[in-house]
């Protein structure tokens, strides 16, 4: 006899909500089970907040319906109220009370024995390595001690879900690493399923299981950052994630010709405009020999001549900035360490083809 399946701790179908004739969301699912991350992430306006408000319940949807362990929470009609959904709920502005200690804020909501409850306060701020601050009020913490005792309070009820609507984009950015990770390490710990809304790509890629990628309110793309970033499903997705430089070309035979030469392009009717993604890191350079390059290759393809515009030291890579010969386009290429030719010096490019995305364009 099969057991039964575990239905995720969260789960949501076909979200839709609409302001003023407009669809802000529009047809979103998803599930997270207990102890993932999932990120919801994207540029500003596209969704993202009001998908976490309508789950959280201070927003209804027009349509769709919100599952809680295999409940039913929400749909057009019916609707727990957001107190009794058992959903934590931390946002980028902390919204600690100042008039109460950091025990205090901590311990805010919670049932139980008076002991039950210094226990658990206790157990977290020892998690949020707080416990000398207890006393503390919230005025007297850095930015970053604040972010680890709303952490704290928000975890301290033992929510199943977590909810976190840009939580660290008020850090300064040295600190927010660090506290990404002793979030994301406590958060594993407790077994939450959490729904972090951000619009950094770096803060998805480092915090969450799955991305749920989105744009104009839908989700465009969904997998674990692995496979986001090295399978974007097209050129905006790519762009994302990171600076790209684009070719462009039109397809022949299967084939579309560049100045780097011919690119497999299957699947696309000839005539159709087709962009060639490839990520600075993936140029290689090579040095000028008095007007030669080096020689093609079935990896690389054939070389093409630039001129370097102007190259940047940026700490762990240099950015060197190319005037490419054939059309005056600029390209772009990071090599790892310094490297910094000094401007008009004439350089090769190649183009890795097992690097490089191809989308109709």
């Amino acid at each position: 006899m099969s057991a039964t399946p575990i239905p995720p701790r969260l789960e949501v179908q076909s979200l839709r909500r609409v302001f003023d004739g407009q669809p802000v969301v529009d047809d979103v699912s998803f599930s997270i089970p207990a102890g993932q991350v999932t990120c919801l992430l994207g540029p500003s306006g596209c969704g993202k907040s009001t998908t976490l408000r309508m789950i959280a319940g201070v927003d209804m949807q027009d349509a769709g319906r919100i599952f809680v362990d295999g409940k039913l929470i929400c749909d057009t009609v019916f609707r727990v109220p957001p107190e009794r959904r058992a959903i934590g709920l931390m946002f980028q502005d902390f919204a600690l009370f100042p008039h109460l200690t950091v025990a205090e804020n901590v311990g805010f909501g919670l049932k139980g024995s008076a002991a039950e409850k210094r226990a658990r306060v206790e157990e977290l701020l020892g998690k949020v390595r707080l416990t000398r601050h207890a006393n503390s009020y919230p005025h007297a913490l850095s930015g970053g001690e604040q972010q680890r005792v709303a952490l704290a309070r928000a975890l301290a009820p033992r929510p199943g879900i977590l909810l976190m609507d840009e939580p660290f984009s008020g850090l300064d950015e040295r600190l927010r690493d660090d506290i990404r990770d002793d979030t994301l390490a406590l958060l594993k710990d407790e077994g939450t399923a959490v729904l972090l809304v951000t619009h950094e790509p770096h803060e998805a890629m480092r915090m969450a299981d799955e991305i749920l990628l989105m744009r104009s309110g839908k989700i465009v793309q969904r997998g674990a950052p692995y496979n986001l970033y090295n399978a974007p499903v097209d050129r905006a997705a790519a762009a994302f994630f990171s600076d790209i430089n684009v070719l462009k070309g039109r397809v022949q035979g299967a084939l579309t010709p560049t100045p780097f030469g011919d690119f497999l392009t299957p699947g696309h009717a000839d005539g159709t405009e087709i962009d060639i993604v490839i990520r600075p890191q993936h140029l290689k350079i090579d040095f000028d020999r008095a007007g030669r390059g080096p020689n093609p290759t079935p990896q690389d393809g054939t070389p093409a001549r630039g001129i370097v515009e102007r190259a940047r030291f940026l700490g762990r890579e240099s950015l060197v900035e190319f005037r490419m010969e054939f059309d005056g386009s600029i390209l772009r290429a990071s090599v790892p360490n310094v490297f910094l030719p000094k401007p008009g010096t004439p350089m090769w490019l190649m183009i890795r083809r097992d690097r490089c995305f191809v989308f109709a364009a």
